[in-house]
């Protein structure tokens, strides 16, 4: 069972597909919550969860006070699954659900609207055997001009057995911490502005 750990929905449970997905654990969410939260993201942030299946790092976001929420999942069933959540939380108003791949949507032009403020919080949770080269074009999209807010946190989940993601030139990892066979890794954007957090923090 997955559940929301803490904010407005703490202990509410959340549905997740039969298969296909690999939800993070509470203990690694919980991990990555405290860390955003130390940064001072959360609070009335944009927030894009990429790789969503349940949407529980989305919806995790929203119950501890992000203002909009963008769940994307290629596979049809995760994303019915996410929509079907969204509603039992009554969040239909703050989080929207797309069945789009991560790669068309970090690039399409709505990722980077001309007006948006960008995404404050990007979390990307892809499947273990997702190759190095797909990861790093997402990464690549996201670091386009107008994808990020100044001050942006990108979170990525991977096996501690696969490498450093391939960042690209306009975002500078920060922070790498492990939880067993799951390696978080923090990244900001590499440009001029408010600094985030330091590396190895």
């Amino acid at each position: 069972m997955t559940r929301i750990v803490a904010g407005r929905f703490g202990g509410r449970s959340l549905q997740v597909p039969p298969k296909g997905t690999r939800p993070t654990s509470d203990r690694v969410r919980e991990a990555i919550f405290s860390r955003l939260d130390h940064l001072d993201v959360l609070d009335g942030a944009r927030v894009l969860d990429l790789y969503a299946g349940s949407g529980a790092l989305g919806l995790e976001a929203a119950s501890r006070g992000a203002a909009e929420v963008v769940l994307v999942d290629a596979n049809r069933r995760a994303a019915d699954v996410a929509r079907r959540n969204v509603a039992t939380l009554g969040l239909q108003r703050e989080v929207r659900v797309l069945a789009d791949s991560a790669e068309r949507f970090a690039s399409s032009p709505s990722a980077g609207a001309a007006g948006s403020p960008g995404f404050d919080v990007v979390f990307l949770d892809p499947p273990y055997d997702l190759a190095e080269e797909a990861l790093a074009t997402v990464l690549a999209h996201l670091a386009a001009p107008g994808v990020l807010a100044a001050g942006a946190v990108v979170v990525v989940e991977r096996s501690t057995r696969s490498p450093e993601p391939d960042w690209p030139a306009g975002l500078e990892a920060f922070a790498r911490k492990d939880y067993g066979e799951t390696a978080v890794h923090y990244a900001e954007p590499a440009e001029p502005g408010a600094p985030v957090g330091t590396a190895g923090a």
